[in-house]
């Protein structure tokens, strides 16, 4: 069974729209030029216009889709040279100008062709030249006014950042793979820097912005050698301004030292009070976003640290906009099929097909069937099947599993007791895990090499399944917990042991004793699972040797369980491959209140 299994949870199957969809135009090369900004700075931007077919009608206007990437807008190859010269956006240029939708791709400030210097990641700067931009597109002949946005991770965020300037013309966003809050869904998951994920990100950067080709070689999407740094625009024919804008990046700032500064949620530099993490995250603007504009948020379930719960708060928190919900069985980027059942690495799902009828629903005005849909789709693994939804969370019951003495993981609850466990700064989880695609690193098995893993862990299993049971949603571990430090990460994993013993990974949870205070969930940023400040305000350590409840909660996931298979919740206080030391030097001893902890898990029985 494929991932396009689709019977039941779309009226129109989305291959079937795909198939039925007429491709009315050619694609051309693009014209290139620059785009001057308030403040001067030149930005390059491609433009694709689609093109007619022999003997069609010319001079039609179109809406357009911009992406606004700092990856390149386009490579310069070498001469002779060959390959794609757009890796980050070119799938989308060749799907969409054909079905009549003029592309623009733009190298934003700081990046690529562009001029200027990157201040921050996401720049609030890049968000008022978003907004310059789209003046230029309507105002071109070739435009009808209307402008859509879509792209991935960065490219994503940055389509929510153009809707927050409340610019007119933009109509619809496809956000895929993009955070909401960059602090939590990105670098500091439950409150935990990803120390790897800072590192090597900022190492792709500097290749791309230094133009140094040596580094980008180490990156799968950017190793080809006839890559020659950024394309010049069409007037910079010699190239001389390509290379005055790649000199201006060298001031550019250095992620390894920016991400440091953010040590709390929302507090500012220490040399600009009122520039945070809420700066550079799109919950913080969203307040910008007309309630008119079409909103499809895209995700997958391995999709790094948190960016699934980044597309479900956008989800919830934008509920007066149209909005449409689709979570599959994805990395980061949607790239590979992360299920073990898989029928093939890459997915059969037709993504493109499915964002194509979003925005010829809401940028052509056809009338394509959708807004007749359910408006949220998520895949279950395992039964590897789709599923339709009208709401989020689709599974409201809990299954709660309590930790139990012998290492079970118990239907009722125990007699009380504890366990105690020391924490080993030396055990990661890995390098096939959802942390390495978001640096740019290719993978294409997920956690192959789990079996054993958890045997180092704090571990609880359950009895053999007596019928199969499907997970959808957030789980939760409850947790009942003292440490011997006065700071801890908790690491909880979810495992499902097959009758045979074959293990796999499910999900997993993590969260900083620090952030344990609950809190409200503002009116920008919605959720369905227990929500954190992450502010200097609400951080207290721990008393060591006082037990506190905790709960952390776990990343979404639809997984179905086989009869006969067992659950299986481990707790960790470090993953070395992926994460910085809580505390540093000092690793914990871990004191689990039994009886009183529990794994809370959205479990529906499962119809034979």
């Amino acid at each position: 069974m494929s991932t396009d299994n689709v019977a039941g949870a779309w009226r129109v199957p989305p291959a079937d729209y795909v198939a039925a969809r007429p491709v009315e135009h050619e694609l051309a090369p693009p014209s290139s030029s620059y785009v001057i900004m308030r403040d001067g700075c030149r930005i390059a931007l491609d433009a694709y216009v689609p093109q007619p077919k022999q003997g069609a009608e010319s001079g039609q206007r179109f809406p357009t889709l911009l992406f606004l990437t700092p990856y390149y807008r386009r490579f310069k190859l070498r001469p002779g040279g060959s390959g794609e010269v757009n890796p980050n956006t070119g799938k989308f240029r060749d799907y969409f100008v054909p079905r009549g939708y003029a592309v623009v791709v733009v190298d934003v400030r700081g990046t690529g062709a562009s001029f200027g210097t990157r201040d921050s990641f996401r720049s609030p700067r890049e968000r008022e030249d978003s907004r310059e931009i789209a003046d230029w597109i309507v105002a071109q002949p070739w435009s009808n006014g209307v402008i859509g946005a879509t792209g991935i991770s960065y490219l994503g965020a940055a389509a929510d950042f153009l809707a927050s300037t409340s610019h007119p013309a933009v109509k619809a966003i496809a956000p895929i793979c993009s955070v909401w809050d960059t602090y939590v869904d990105n670098y500091f998951p439950g409150g935990i820097q990803l120390k790897s994920l800072t590192k090597v990100y900022d190492e792709l950067m500097v290749g791309l912005d230094h133009d140094r080709r040596d580094i980008l070689r180490q990156f799968s999407y950017f190793a080809n050698p006839d890559f020659a740094g950024p394309q010049p625009v069409d007037e910079d024919v010699d190239g001389a301004l390509v290379n005055a804008a790649v000199t201006e990046h060298l001031g550019n700032f250095r992620q390894t030292d920016f991400m440091a500064e953010f040590k709390f949620r929302e507090e500012g530099l220490p040399y600009d009070p009122a520039f945070s993490s809420a700066s550079f995250s799109p919950y913080a603007v969203s307040g910008g976003i007309r309630p008119d504009v079409a909103i499809l948020s895209v995700s997958g379930w391995y999709d790094g640290a948190g960016y699934a719960n980044g597309a479900i708060a956008r989800h919830l928190t934008m509920a007066d906009n149209p909005r449409h919900l689709l979570l599959g069985p994805w990395d980061h980027g949607a790239r590979i099929d992360v299920s073990p059942w898989r029928k093939s690495v890459e997915p059969t799902f037709p993504l493109l097909g499915e964002i194509l009828r979003f925005f010829d629903t809401y940028l052509l005005g056809r009338d394509t069937g959708l807004t007749g849909e359910a408006p949220v789709h998520y895949y279950a693994i395992h039964a590897e099947d789709w599923r339709a939804a009208h709401q989020w969370p689709p599974v409201v019951a809990e299954r709660r599993l309590y930790l139990a003495p012998d290492r079970q993981l118990a239907e009722a609850a125990p007699l009380a007791g504890e366990d105690r466990y020391a924490v080993d700064f030396s055990r990661g989880t890995g390098h096939n895990t959802r942390y390495e695609r978001i640096a740019g690193i290719d993978r294409g098995d997920y956690y192959a090499d789990w079996q054993g893993r958890t045997e180092a862990m704090l571990s609880y299993t359950s009895a053999p399944l007596s019928a199969a049971m499907e997970l959808a949603g957030h789980g939760l571990a409850d947790l009942h917990v003292a440490s011997s430090e006065p700071d801890l990460a908790l690491f909880v994993y979810v495992t499902e042991i097959e009758a045979d013993g074959t293990e796999r990974y499910v999900t997993e949870g993590l969260l900083r004793a620090l952030h344990r205070k609950e809190s409200a969930a503002p009116a920008a940023y919605r959720t369905t699972w227990p929500f954190r400040s992450f502010t200097r305000s609400d951080a207290a350590p721990l008393a060591p040797g006082q037990v506190e409840r905790i709960r952390v909660p776990l990343l979404p996931v639809a997984w179905q369980f086989a009869k006969g298979s067992r659950i299986r919740v481990s707790i960790a206080g470090h993953d070395e491959d992926h994460c910085g030391q809580v505390p540093h030097g000092r690793p914990p001893v871990i004191t689990l209140r039994l009886g009183q902890s529990a794994l809370e898990l959205p479990l529906v029985a499962v119809r034979d």
